[in-house]
């Protein structure tokens, strides 16, 4: 990566992976203007280091004018909402494809150099693991295809008007700064968050679907190199742990081993749509990333939770309307059991 100095526009920085991200950049030198609508992040996430204003990325207008001079736009900000997005399609689609396009399209008109955007590893549905880039996306819910949807209409705009693209497909981030009192997504922070009130954990359906969980650190060590590193333009490249592939019930007993809970985990009815065993790949980081996990879940785990504990627990903040109530409904949204 060149020594270069740039003009960086991250949306979410209010946001877990945003804020860690605009921090780092601003800490190497580069201007760092900010942007977050606040509905899925902490105030106190925003570093000090960077220009921010509360923007909505869906604002086209005031995107365009925040926009002005930018040589690169990292693209976090999202409703990660992938479950509730069966439930809430339209408030989880608006703030992923169309604040997408917003965003997207401002960059375009101000020619910007290159565009990073983060994606999610719901594009690949239910294939078989470990996921790899070259498998065409299979997206089964709503939030999936917002994500892919907003792939493509990056893919294309950029490549009409030559602008260079990046999208780096994230899975699982633990760590500080991650919302720990949002009941729909985020399920370590809100084991930690329940435990540490005393709380059993909640886990749907018998708990064996597998998961890999990133530690933020590893993932700002992809996502810092796509600033301006030339051969990763128009590359997907999937960003996060291939090697501890774990079960939720195996995740719900290191958090209760490191709060000291000894309660038993809740049941309850699988979530519609949920993908059973979900991974990727890491080869494609390695090679051309140089990528190596260097904090284990069992660490990250440990590290979320002196967050958290030292931040203080929460309630959980029902901010999202439930758009389709029916008897697919997960019971704990419905009656606010988290």
């Amino acid at each position: 990566m060149s020594q270069k100095t740039y003009k960086v526009l991250v949306t979410g920085t209010a946001g877990f992976l945003g804020s860690h991200l605009s921090e780092q950049l601003a800490n190497m030198g580069h201007k760092v203007l900010g942007i977050d609508n606040m509905i899925g992040g902490y105030e106190d996430n925003v570093p000090k280091n960077i220009e921010f204003s509360k923007i909505d990325c869906c604002d086209l207008e005031k995107v365009q004018k925040i926009m002005k001079g930018v040589d690169i736009v990292y693209h976090c900000a999202a409703t990660a909402h992938e479950g509730l997005s069966v439930f809430s399609p339209f408030e989880i689609t608006k703030n992923n494809y169309l604040a997408s396009v917003s965003i997207f399209s401002a960059a375009i008109q101000e020619k910007v150099k290159r565009i990073i955007f983060c994606s999610s590893m719901a594009r690949y549905g239910s294939q078989k693991t470990p996921f790899k880039e070259e498998m065409n996306p299979k997206p089964v819910d709503p939030y999936a295809i917002s994500k892919v949807a907003a792939e493509e209409v990056l893919i294309n705009l950029c490549e009409l008007n030559n602008v260079e693209w990046v999208i780096a497909v994230p899975h699982n981030i633990i760590g500080p700064r991650q919302k720990y009192d949002d009941p729909f997504r985020n399920v370590v922070s809100i084991m930690i968050n329940r435990m540490l009130q005393g709380k059993a954990p909640i886990i749907y359906g018998d708990g064996e679907q597998k998961r890999c969980f990133s530690y933020i650190d590893d993932c700002l060590s992809c996502l810092i190199p796509m600033l301006d590193q030339t051969d990763l333009n128009k590359q997907i490249i999937n960003i996060g742990p291939d090697e501890e592939f774990v079960t939720i019930n195996k995740v719900a007993e290191i958090c209760s081993n490191i709060t000291g809970s000894n309660l038993k985990p809740i049941y309850k009815k699988d979530r519609p749509r949920e993908v059973k065993h979900a991974s990727c790949s890491a080869d494609k980081a390695r090679k051309l990333l140089n990528y190596k996990t260097t904090v284990n879940l069992h660490e990250g785990v440990k590290k979320t939770f002196d967050y958290i504990k030292k931040r203080g627990t929460k309630p959980f903040e029902y901010n999202i309307k439930l758009e389709i109530n029916n008897d697919l409904t997960p019971e704990t949204w419905k009656k606010k059991e988290i």
